[in-house]
Protein backbone atom coordinates (compact mmCIF):
# COMPACT_ATOMS: atom_id res chain seq x y z
CA UNK A 1 0.00 0.00 0.00
CA UNK A 2 1.02 3.31 -0.97
CA UNK A 3 2.03 5.66 1.45
CA UNK A 4 -0.47 8.27 0.56
CA UNK A 5 -3.08 5.25 1.29
CA UNK A 6 -1.45 4.52 4.44
CA UNK A 7 -2.23 8.21 5.45
CA UNK A 8 -5.90 7.83 4.54
CA UNK A 9 -6.42 5.10 6.13
CA UNK A 10 -5.18 5.91 9.62
CA UNK A 11 -7.12 9.65 9.41
CA UNK A 12 -9.92 7.73 8.29
CA UNK A 13 -9.72 5.17 11.43
CA UNK A 14 -9.13 8.26 13.53
CA UNK A 15 -12.11 9.91 12.57
CA UNK A 16 -14.68 9.15 15.68
CA UNK A 17 -18.43 9.85 15.36
CA UNK A 18 -18.22 13.31 16.40
CA UNK A 19 -15.55 14.03 13.57
CA UNK A 20 -18.22 13.07 10.63
CA UNK A 21 -20.68 15.66 11.62
CA UNK A 22 -19.30 18.86 9.92
CA UNK A 23 -19.44 17.28 6.65
CA UNK A 24 -23.03 17.44 5.44
CA UNK A 25 -22.95 14.09 2.43
CA UNK A 26 -24.55 14.67 -0.77
CA UNK A 27 -27.35 11.84 -1.78
CA UNK A 28 -26.73 10.17 1.93
CA UNK A 29 -28.64 9.25 4.73
CA UNK A 30 -26.24 11.33 7.16
CA UNK A 31 -27.46 9.79 10.09
CA UNK A 32 -27.01 6.01 8.90
CA UNK A 33 -23.59 6.08 7.67
CA UNK A 34 -22.39 7.80 10.35
CA UNK A 35 -23.15 5.16 12.85
CA UNK A 36 -21.81 2.69 10.23
CA UNK A 37 -19.10 5.13 8.07
CA UNK A 38 -17.64 2.92 4.92
CA UNK A 39 -14.53 4.72 4.40
CA UNK A 40 -12.69 4.84 0.67
CA UNK A 41 -8.93 5.66 1.21
CA UNK A 42 -7.46 4.55 -2.15
CA UNK A 43 -8.29 3.14 -5.81
CA UNK A 44 -5.95 1.84 -8.36
CA UNK A 45 -7.28 0.20 -11.96
CA UNK A 46 -11.18 -1.60 -11.12
CA UNK A 47 -11.06 -1.25 -7.39
CA UNK A 48 -10.99 0.56 -3.97
CA UNK A 49 -9.38 0.34 -1.01
CA UNK A 50 -11.07 1.25 2.18
CA UNK A 51 -9.63 2.48 5.27
CA UNK A 52 -9.45 -1.39 6.46
CA UNK A 53 -7.13 -2.36 3.41
CA UNK A 54 -9.14 -4.33 1.34
CA UNK A 55 -9.68 -4.35 -1.95
CA UNK A 56 -13.13 -3.51 -3.05
CA UNK A 57 -14.41 -4.53 -6.60
CA UNK A 58 -16.06 -1.05 -8.53
CA UNK A 59 -18.64 -1.96 -10.11
CA UNK A 60 -20.72 1.00 -10.89
CA UNK A 61 -17.20 3.10 -12.21
CA UNK A 62 -16.91 5.46 -9.40
CA UNK A 63 -20.59 7.15 -9.85
CA UNK A 64 -20.48 6.20 -13.90
CA UNK A 65 -17.93 8.38 -14.19
CA UNK A 66 -14.28 6.50 -14.25
CA UNK A 67 -14.51 3.38 -17.41
CA UNK A 68 -10.84 3.48 -17.19
CA UNK A 69 -10.66 2.96 -13.94
CA UNK A 70 -9.02 4.56 -11.25
CA UNK A 71 -5.28 5.93 -11.38
CA UNK A 72 -4.83 5.51 -15.39
CA UNK A 73 -1.21 6.92 -15.70
CA UNK A 74 -1.36 8.29 -18.91
CA UNK A 75 -4.32 10.53 -16.84
CA UNK A 76 -2.24 11.00 -13.49
CA UNK A 77 0.99 12.31 -15.73
CA UNK A 78 -1.05 14.96 -17.55
CA UNK A 79 -2.85 16.51 -14.98
CA UNK A 80 0.56 16.93 -12.43
CA UNK A 81 2.56 18.31 -15.90
CA UNK A 82 -0.26 20.87 -16.46
CA UNK A 83 -0.32 21.52 -12.48
CA UNK A 84 2.94 22.65 -13.10
CA UNK A 85 2.71 24.65 -16.19
CA UNK A 86 -0.41 26.52 -15.84
CA UNK A 87 -3.07 25.67 -12.61
CA UNK A 88 -5.80 28.70 -13.88
CA UNK A 89 -6.87 30.59 -16.33
CA UNK A 90 -9.54 33.07 -16.11
CA UNK A 91 -12.02 31.94 -18.95
CA UNK A 92 -13.89 35.26 -19.68
CA UNK A 93 -12.45 37.41 -22.33
CA UNK A 94 -9.21 35.20 -22.22
CA UNK A 95 -8.54 31.99 -23.26
CA UNK A 96 -5.67 28.89 -22.98
CA UNK A 97 -4.43 26.55 -26.11
CA UNK A 98 -5.53 23.54 -24.19
CA UNK A 99 -9.24 24.58 -24.07
CA UNK A 100 -9.89 25.30 -28.24
CA UNK A 101 -7.79 21.68 -28.69
CA UNK A 102 -10.41 19.84 -26.66
CA UNK A 103 -12.89 21.36 -27.79
CA UNK A 104 -11.75 20.40 -31.41
CA UNK A 105 -11.17 16.63 -30.43
CA UNK A 106 -14.49 16.10 -29.04
CA UNK A 107 -16.81 17.86 -31.77
CA UNK A 108 -14.48 15.01 -34.07
CA UNK A 109 -15.84 12.54 -32.37
CA UNK A 110 -19.87 13.69 -31.76
CA UNK A 111 -22.26 13.06 -35.02
CA UNK A 112 -22.19 15.81 -37.87
CA UNK A 113 -23.44 19.12 -37.29
CA UNK A 114 -23.01 18.72 -33.51
CA UNK A 115 -19.59 20.68 -34.19
CA UNK A 116 -19.62 23.52 -30.74
CA UNK A 117 -18.32 22.87 -27.27
CA UNK A 118 -19.32 24.92 -24.27
CA UNK A 119 -17.35 23.77 -21.24
CA UNK A 120 -19.15 23.39 -17.96
CA UNK A 121 -18.42 22.05 -14.16
CA UNK A 122 -20.84 18.88 -13.97
CA UNK A 123 -23.98 17.44 -16.05
CA UNK A 124 -25.61 19.38 -13.25
CA UNK A 125 -24.47 22.94 -15.22
CA UNK A 126 -24.77 20.69 -18.11
CA UNK A 127 -28.66 20.74 -17.92
CA UNK A 128 -29.08 24.45 -17.03
CA UNK A 129 -26.53 25.49 -19.63
CA UNK A 130 -28.34 23.78 -22.51
CA UNK A 131 -32.35 25.01 -21.56
CA UNK A 132 -30.55 28.31 -21.19
CA UNK A 133 -29.39 27.65 -24.67
CA UNK A 134 -32.67 26.37 -25.63
CA UNK A 135 -34.72 29.44 -24.52
CA UNK A 136 -32.21 32.03 -25.62
CA UNK A 137 -31.78 30.28 -29.07
CA UNK A 138 -35.81 30.89 -30.00
CA UNK A 139 -35.39 34.26 -28.05
CA UNK A 140 -32.99 35.33 -31.09
CA UNK A 141 -35.01 33.52 -33.73
CA UNK A 142 -38.00 35.88 -32.71
CA UNK A 143 -39.87 33.36 -30.86
CA UNK A 144 -40.08 34.67 -27.30
CA UNK A 145 -42.71 32.65 -26.32
CA UNK A 146 -40.94 29.04 -26.54
CA UNK A 147 -39.92 28.44 -23.24
CA UNK A 148 -41.52 25.52 -21.89
CA UNK A 149 -39.27 23.03 -20.84
CA UNK A 150 -40.14 19.35 -21.48
CA UNK A 151 -38.57 15.95 -19.31
CA UNK A 152 -39.35 12.85 -18.79
CA UNK A 153 -40.64 10.92 -15.50
CA UNK A 154 -37.84 9.05 -13.91
CA UNK A 155 -35.69 11.10 -15.77
CA UNK A 156 -32.86 12.52 -13.94
CA UNK A 157 -30.69 15.67 -15.36
CA UNK A 158 -28.56 16.92 -11.96
CA UNK A 159 -29.73 18.35 -9.41
CA UNK A 160 -29.34 22.22 -10.44
CA UNK A 161 -32.39 24.07 -10.50
CA UNK A 162 -33.70 23.28 -14.37
CA UNK A 163 -32.39 19.83 -13.97
CA UNK A 164 -34.61 19.31 -10.64
CA UNK A 165 -37.80 20.50 -12.71
CA UNK A 166 -36.91 18.83 -15.50
CA UNK A 167 -35.81 15.38 -13.95
CA UNK A 168 -38.54 12.76 -12.89
CA UNK A 169 -37.32 11.00 -9.56
CA UNK A 170 -39.80 12.36 -7.26
CA UNK A 171 -38.26 12.01 -3.87
CA UNK A 172 -35.49 14.29 -6.04
CA UNK A 173 -37.92 17.37 -5.93
CA UNK A 174 -41.02 16.93 -3.88
CA UNK A 175 -38.49 19.35 -0.84
CA UNK A 176 -38.16 22.19 -3.37
CA UNK A 177 -41.62 22.88 -3.73
CA UNK A 178 -42.38 24.81 -7.40
CA UNK A 179 -39.88 24.33 -9.46
CA UNK A 180 -39.62 25.62 -13.42
CA UNK A 181 -41.88 25.86 -16.12
CA UNK A 182 -41.79 22.03 -16.96
CA UNK A 183 -43.94 19.30 -18.15
CA UNK A 184 -43.12 15.67 -18.33
CA UNK A 185 -43.61 12.63 -20.81
CA UNK A 186 -44.12 9.29 -19.62
CA UNK A 187 -41.63 7.37 -18.17
CA UNK A 188 -40.67 3.95 -20.57
CA UNK A 189 -40.80 1.20 -18.12
CA UNK A 190 -43.18 -1.49 -18.87
CA UNK A 191 -44.01 -4.40 -17.11
CA UNK A 192 -44.34 -6.29 -20.46
CA UNK A 193 -40.69 -5.55 -21.03
CA UNK A 194 -39.70 -6.99 -17.76
CA UNK A 195 -36.40 -9.17 -18.05
CA UNK A 196 -35.49 -7.84 -21.48
CA UNK A 197 -32.53 -7.79 -23.08
CA UNK A 198 -30.85 -4.37 -24.80
CA UNK A 199 -33.39 -2.22 -26.03
CA UNK A 200 -37.21 -3.51 -25.51
CA UNK A 201 -39.59 -4.79 -27.63
CA UNK A 202 -42.88 -2.87 -26.68
CA UNK A 203 -44.33 0.69 -26.76
CA UNK A 204 -41.52 2.83 -28.14
CA UNK A 205 -43.89 4.42 -30.52
CA UNK A 206 -46.88 4.86 -28.31
CA UNK A 207 -44.75 6.45 -25.50
CA UNK A 208 -42.60 8.90 -27.78
CA UNK A 209 -46.50 9.87 -29.16
CA UNK A 210 -47.00 11.27 -26.01
CA UNK A 211 -45.56 14.48 -26.95
CA UNK A 212 -48.01 14.87 -29.42
CA UNK A 213 -50.30 14.91 -26.25
CA UNK A 214 -48.55 17.74 -24.36
CA UNK A 215 -48.04 19.92 -27.50
CA UNK A 216 -51.80 19.42 -27.72
CA UNK A 217 -51.93 20.59 -24.48
CA UNK A 218 -49.59 23.71 -24.29
CA UNK A 219 -48.84 24.36 -28.33
CA UNK A 220 -45.64 24.00 -29.98
CA UNK A 221 -45.57 27.73 -30.30
CA UNK A 222 -44.43 27.73 -26.39
CA UNK A 223 -42.33 24.89 -26.12
CA UNK A 224 -38.50 25.43 -26.15
CA UNK A 225 -37.66 21.62 -26.03
CA UNK A 226 -37.37 18.31 -25.28
CA UNK A 227 -34.34 16.82 -22.98
CA UNK A 228 -33.98 12.78 -22.31
CA UNK A 229 -31.70 10.19 -21.68
CA UNK A 230 -31.59 7.97 -24.10
CA UNK A 231 -30.42 5.64 -21.65
CA UNK A 232 -32.08 6.34 -17.75
CA UNK A 233 -29.31 5.96 -15.57
CA UNK A 234 -30.05 7.14 -12.06
CA UNK A 235 -33.77 5.52 -12.00
CA UNK A 236 -32.17 2.33 -13.04
CA UNK A 237 -31.12 1.49 -16.64
CA UNK A 238 -34.14 1.95 -18.25
CA UNK A 239 -33.11 1.57 -22.44
CA UNK A 240 -35.50 3.25 -24.65
CA UNK A 241 -37.91 1.08 -26.14
CA UNK A 242 -37.13 0.01 -29.97
CA UNK A 243 -38.13 3.07 -32.26
CA UNK A 244 -38.41 5.16 -29.40
CA UNK A 245 -35.56 8.36 -29.82
CA UNK A 246 -36.66 7.93 -33.61
CA UNK A 247 -40.08 8.80 -32.71
CA UNK A 248 -39.21 11.93 -30.59
CA UNK A 249 -36.73 13.05 -33.07
CA UNK A 250 -39.57 13.44 -35.86
CA UNK A 251 -41.73 14.66 -33.47
CA UNK A 252 -39.41 17.28 -32.51
CA UNK A 253 -38.76 18.28 -35.87
CA UNK A 254 -42.39 17.76 -36.63
CA UNK A 255 -43.56 20.44 -34.54
CA UNK A 256 -39.82 22.93 -34.38
CA UNK A 257 -38.77 21.89 -31.04
CA UNK A 258 -35.02 21.16 -29.92
CA UNK A 259 -34.01 17.31 -28.81
CA UNK A 260 -31.60 17.13 -26.02
CA UNK A 261 -30.05 14.22 -25.23
CA UNK A 262 -28.48 14.16 -21.87
CA UNK A 263 -25.66 11.74 -22.44
CA UNK A 264 -23.89 11.98 -19.10
CA UNK A 265 -24.04 8.76 -18.22
CA UNK A 266 -24.46 7.30 -21.53
CA UNK A 267 -21.16 9.38 -23.16
CA UNK A 268 -18.32 7.56 -24.14
CA UNK A 269 -18.62 4.16 -24.57
CA UNK A 270 -21.40 2.81 -21.90
CA UNK A 271 -23.89 2.22 -25.11
CA UNK A 272 -20.66 0.64 -27.31
CA UNK A 273 -20.45 4.00 -29.41
CA UNK A 274 -18.70 7.11 -28.36
CA UNK A 275 -22.20 8.25 -27.70
CA UNK A 276 -25.32 6.76 -27.30
CA UNK A 277 -26.90 9.32 -30.51
CA UNK A 278 -24.59 6.95 -32.62
CA UNK A 279 -25.24 3.50 -30.83
CA UNK A 280 -29.20 4.42 -31.58
CA UNK A 281 -28.49 6.59 -34.91
CA UNK A 282 -30.74 9.67 -33.66
CA UNK A 283 -28.99 13.07 -33.81
CA UNK A 284 -30.48 15.52 -30.98
CA UNK A 285 -29.67 19.41 -31.37
CA UNK A 286 -28.07 19.66 -27.87
CA UNK A 287 -26.05 16.89 -26.16
CA UNK A 288 -24.72 17.46 -22.48
CA UNK A 289 -21.86 15.67 -21.47
CA UNK A 290 -19.49 15.38 -18.26
CA UNK A 291 -18.75 11.86 -15.84
CA UNK A 292 -16.16 9.92 -18.11
CA UNK A 293 -14.90 13.06 -19.99
CA UNK A 294 -12.21 12.96 -17.73
CA UNK A 295 -12.31 9.60 -16.65
CA UNK A 296 -13.48 10.91 -12.86
CA UNK A 297 -10.52 12.51 -12.70
CA UNK A 298 -11.17 16.35 -12.45
CA UNK A 299 -15.01 17.99 -12.50
CA UNK A 300 -15.84 18.65 -15.70
CA UNK A 301 -18.66 18.83 -18.16
CA UNK A 302 -19.71 20.16 -21.76
CA UNK A 303 -22.67 21.19 -24.03
CA UNK A 304 -22.43 20.55 -27.34
CA UNK A 305 -24.62 22.29 -29.79
CA UNK A 306 -25.73 22.04 -33.32
CA UNK A 307 -24.02 24.26 -35.92
CA UNK A 308 -27.61 26.51 -36.60
CA UNK A 309 -27.50 26.98 -32.89
CA UNK A 310 -24.20 28.68 -32.84
CA UNK A 311 -24.68 30.62 -35.97
CA UNK A 312 -27.85 31.80 -34.62
CA UNK A 313 -26.11 33.01 -31.31
CA UNK A 314 -23.37 34.48 -33.46
CA UNK A 315 -25.52 36.65 -35.87
CA UNK A 316 -27.68 37.99 -32.99
CA UNK A 317 -25.01 40.09 -31.53
CA UNK A 318 -24.97 43.56 -33.37
CA UNK A 319 -21.34 44.10 -32.42
CA UNK A 320 -18.56 41.72 -32.71
CA UNK A 321 -17.32 42.69 -29.11
CA UNK A 322 -20.70 41.80 -27.80
CA UNK A 323 -20.70 38.87 -25.34
CA UNK A 324 -23.31 36.56 -27.52
CA UNK A 325 -24.28 33.96 -24.66
CA UNK A 326 -24.04 35.86 -21.54
CA UNK A 327 -23.30 32.48 -19.67
CA UNK A 328 -20.14 30.96 -17.77
CA UNK A 329 -18.53 29.38 -14.84
CA UNK A 330 -15.21 30.36 -12.90
CA UNK A 331 -14.31 27.35 -13.85
CA UNK A 332 -15.31 26.29 -17.78
CA UNK A 333 -12.69 25.22 -19.70
CA UNK A 334 -10.21 24.92 -16.50
CA UNK A 335 -6.83 24.09 -17.94
CA UNK A 336 -6.24 21.10 -15.80
CA UNK A 337 -9.41 19.40 -16.55
CA UNK A 338 -8.89 19.89 -20.33
CA UNK A 339 -5.75 18.40 -19.89
CA UNK A 340 -7.24 15.53 -17.77
CA UNK A 341 -10.06 15.13 -20.73
CA UNK A 342 -7.23 15.28 -23.64
CA UNK A 343 -5.23 12.63 -22.16
CA UNK A 344 -8.55 10.03 -21.46
CA UNK A 345 -9.52 11.13 -24.92
CA UNK A 346 -6.50 9.75 -26.07
CA UNK A 347 -6.78 6.18 -24.05
CA UNK A 348 -10.07 5.79 -25.30
CA UNK A 349 -9.11 6.02 -28.70
CA UNK A 350 -5.42 4.36 -28.28
CA UNK A 351 -6.81 1.26 -26.37
CA UNK A 352 -10.06 1.15 -28.43
CA UNK A 353 -12.14 1.17 -25.70
CA UNK A 354 -15.44 1.44 -27.42
CA UNK A 355 -14.47 -2.32 -28.85
CA UNK A 356 -13.55 -3.58 -24.99
CA UNK A 357 -16.56 -2.01 -24.07
CA UNK A 358 -18.62 -3.73 -26.47
CA UNK A 359 -16.90 -7.72 -26.12
CA UNK A 360 -17.39 -7.23 -22.34
CA UNK A 361 -20.94 -5.90 -22.54
CA UNK A 362 -21.95 -9.88 -23.47
CA UNK A 363 -20.26 -10.88 -20.41
CA UNK A 364 -22.56 -8.52 -18.62
CA UNK A 365 -25.70 -9.17 -20.12
CA UNK A 366 -25.53 -12.96 -19.63
CA UNK A 367 -24.18 -12.87 -15.67
CA UNK A 368 -26.49 -10.13 -14.43
CA UNK A 369 -29.87 -12.29 -16.07
CA UNK A 370 -28.76 -15.33 -14.43
CA UNK A 371 -30.13 -13.37 -11.61
CA UNK A 372 -33.51 -13.37 -12.76
CA UNK A 373 -34.53 -15.81 -10.30
CA UNK A 374 -32.82 -14.83 -6.77
CA UNK A 375 -35.29 -13.82 -4.03
CA UNK A 376 -36.86 -10.29 -4.43
CA UNK A 377 -35.91 -9.87 -8.10
CA UNK A 378 -38.63 -8.05 -9.89
CA UNK A 379 -37.03 -7.10 -13.21
CA UNK A 380 -33.37 -6.92 -14.87
CA UNK A 381 -32.64 -4.69 -17.37
CA UNK A 382 -29.06 -3.97 -19.16
CA UNK A 383 -27.90 -1.90 -22.11
CA UNK A 384 -24.14 -2.20 -22.91
CA UNK A 385 -21.84 -1.91 -19.89
CA UNK A 386 -24.81 -0.58 -18.00
CA UNK A 387 -27.53 -3.00 -16.00
CA UNK A 388 -29.82 -3.14 -13.13
CA UNK A 389 -31.58 -5.50 -11.00
CA UNK A 390 -34.95 -4.29 -9.68
CA UNK A 391 -35.94 -5.53 -6.26
CA UNK A 392 -39.62 -5.91 -4.76
CA UNK A 393 -39.99 -3.15 -2.20
CA UNK A 394 -40.41 -3.59 1.63
CA UNK A 395 -43.77 -1.77 1.69
CA UNK A 396 -43.51 1.71 3.52
CA UNK A 397 -39.71 1.44 3.43
CA UNK A 398 -38.77 2.67 -0.24
CA UNK A 399 -35.15 2.05 -1.00
CA UNK A 400 -34.55 -0.40 2.03
CA UNK A 401 -34.02 -3.37 0.72
CA UNK A 402 -31.66 -2.23 -1.93
CA UNK A 403 -29.64 -0.27 0.79
CA UNK A 404 -29.70 -3.41 2.77
CA UNK A 405 -27.95 -5.26 -0.58
CA UNK A 406 -25.55 -2.38 -0.88
CA UNK A 407 -23.94 -3.08 2.60
CA UNK A 408 -24.10 -6.68 2.62
CA UNK A 409 -22.06 -6.47 -0.84
CA UNK A 410 -19.45 -3.81 0.66
CA UNK A 411 -18.63 -6.33 3.38
CA UNK A 412 -18.32 -8.87 0.79
CA UNK A 413 -15.40 -6.45 -1.16
CA UNK A 414 -18.34 -4.98 -3.43
CA UNK A 415 -19.36 -1.48 -3.93
CA UNK A 416 -22.62 -1.30 -6.34
CA UNK A 417 -25.29 1.82 -6.06
CA UNK A 418 -28.33 1.59 -4.70
CA UNK A 419 -30.98 3.88 -6.65
CA UNK A 420 -35.11 3.50 -5.73
CA UNK A 421 -35.93 -0.17 -5.13
CA UNK A 422 -33.02 -0.99 -7.79
CA UNK A 423 -28.94 -1.98 -7.45
CA UNK A 424 -27.13 -0.34 -10.59
CA UNK A 425 -23.99 -1.52 -12.17
CA UNK A 426 -21.93 0.03 -14.82
CA UNK A 427 -18.41 -2.01 -14.54
CA UNK A 428 -15.20 -0.30 -16.09
CA UNK A 429 -14.53 -1.37 -19.40
CA UNK A 430 -10.84 -2.44 -17.99
CA UNK A 431 -13.01 -5.15 -16.04
CA UNK A 432 -12.10 -8.93 -17.18
CA UNK A 433 -15.03 -11.29 -17.98
CA UNK A 434 -13.82 -13.32 -14.40
CA UNK A 435 -15.08 -9.73 -12.53
CA UNK A 436 -17.95 -9.94 -13.67
CA UNK A 437 -18.71 -13.15 -12.55
CA UNK A 438 -17.52 -12.90 -9.45
CA UNK A 439 -19.44 -9.61 -9.07
CA UNK A 440 -22.78 -11.36 -10.11
CA UNK A 441 -22.13 -14.09 -7.66
CA UNK A 442 -21.52 -12.01 -4.55
CA UNK A 443 -25.01 -9.98 -5.40
CA UNK A 444 -26.38 -13.77 -6.23
CA UNK A 445 -24.82 -14.19 -2.41
CA UNK A 446 -26.07 -11.35 -0.42
CA UNK A 447 -29.79 -11.94 -2.48
CA UNK A 448 -29.74 -14.98 -1.06
CA UNK A 449 -28.68 -13.59 2.79
CA UNK A 450 -30.90 -10.44 2.97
Amino acid sequence: MSSNKLEGKKLAQGLNRQALEAFWMPFTGNRHFKDDPRMIVGADGAYFTDDKGRRIYDSLSGLWCTPLGHANPDIVAAVSEQIRTLDYAPGFQFGHPLAFELANRLTSMTPDGLDYAFFVNSGSDAADTSMKMARAYWRLKGQPSKTKLIGRAKGYHGVNFAGTSLGGIGPNRKLFGLLTDTDHLPHTLLEENAFSKGSPQYGGLELADALEEIVALHDASNIAAVIVEPVAGSAGVIPPPAGYLGRLRELCDKYDILLVFDEVITGFGRTGNAFAAQTFDVKPDIMNLAKALTNGTIPMGAVVADKTIYDTFMAGAELDHQIEFPHGYTYSAHPVACAAALATLEVYEREDMWQKATELAGHLERAVHELRDEPYVTDIRNYGMAAAVQLEGIPAEPGKRPLQATIKCWQKELYVRCGGDTIQLAPPFISTAAEIETMCGKIRETLREI
